[in-house]
């Protein structure tokens, strides 16, 4: 089985240009060409609001909208090289928040996405449309966030069946143990930046370190490779530390900045994985399809 391992020069960490023009034209060997800042819905990121439960009777027209793929435009990218595996990573929509009006965080816990979040998960597998003769596999997290924009993709890939979903646990949003249902304020600001620095004696009861995180979903990652032939691509439906998590080893960026990497609900972020080289090529981060959709609320889970 071949497991896809970085070199050893290609783990250093490198300095993220903030928009294109800013990107350079390679970088030893990996080329790096970073989404727009615009891609991403807020500056904020201290926590994943959601929107508040909605009322009875409420409703969302951008639940039903239906989407046309020939107004989806999405950064250039080039063909997959013969010994490449590429990686769709898609990040589920926007939720409701459990908390209500009170933001709190809820990592693993099991949310519903909300009309919009609906909606943004099919602008995203809509321009994923248009890579279809290139992609083998869907694969998702197990929670239902994900597994809803894991089916809107498959319904967009005409060669695809159900079976060609794969779930993995590996791909399970950060668990906040005790932290769950808990505001910024509650937990308090020191503890938060001491978790954000990868100090693992501060760990909610019950909830997983950044390390942990990561070593799983680099894991679950290895997997998806091992199924992929090379040339070939797939599509991981996830969330936002889970991404951060690839994102972040692809661009050589320490664990302990990790937070700071944008990623849109149901952004798209690409990455090419050649094990001949040893690279990892990251063509576009965060790109969300601008298709009239209002802006999420939206943070870091």
């Amino acid at each position: 089985m071949e497991t896809w391992k970085p070199q050893e020069q290609f783990k250093s960490p490198l300095s993220i240009p903030k928009t294109r023009s800013e990107a350079p034209q390679g970088l030893g060997g990996i080329f790096i060409l970073i989404g727009d800042e615009d891609s991403c819905d807020r500056e904020d990121d201290e926590i994943d609001q959601g929107v508040p439960v909605p009322g009875p009777g409420s409703s969302s027209e951008n639940s039903s909208a239906m989407i046309d793929a020939t107004i989806l435009a999405g950064p250039n990218l080039p063909p997959i090289k013969a010994a490449a595996k590429r990686l769709f990573l898609v990040r589920h929509g926007e939720v409701i928040n459990p908390g209500g009006d009170r933001a709190v965080y809820y990592g693993a816990m099991e949310v519903p996405l909300s009309p919009l979040g609906e909606a943004e998960a099919t602008a995203a597998a809509t321009y994923l449309k248009i890579r279809e003769e290139e992609i083998d596999l869907v694969v998702s997290s197990p929670l239902s966030r994900a597994i809803f924009g894991a089916n809107e993709v498959l319904k967009q890939q005409s060669a695809l069946s159900q079976s060609d979903i794969l779930v993995l646990d590996g791909f399970t949003e950060l668990d906040r143990g005790a932290w769950c249902g808990k505001t910024k304020d509650e937990i308090g600001d020191d503890l938060m930046a001491r978790f954000d620095a990868c100090d693992e004696s501060v760990t909610p009861e019950g909830g997983e370190s950044y390390p942990f995180l990561k070593n799983r979903v680099l894991q679950a990652r290895d997997v998806v490779l091992d199924k992929l032939a090379p040339g070939r691509a797939a599509v991981i439906v996830s969330h936002l530390q889970v991404t951060r998590s690839m994102l972040s080893e692809a661009l050589g960026i320490p664990i302990e900045q990790m937070s700071g990497l944008k990623v849109a609900t149901a952004s798209v972020t690409c990455i090419d994985y050649d094990s001949s080289a040893g690279t990892q090529t990251v063509h576009f981060q965060s790109f969300k399809p601008k298709v009239g959709l209002q802006t999420s609320r939206d943070g870091a889970n």
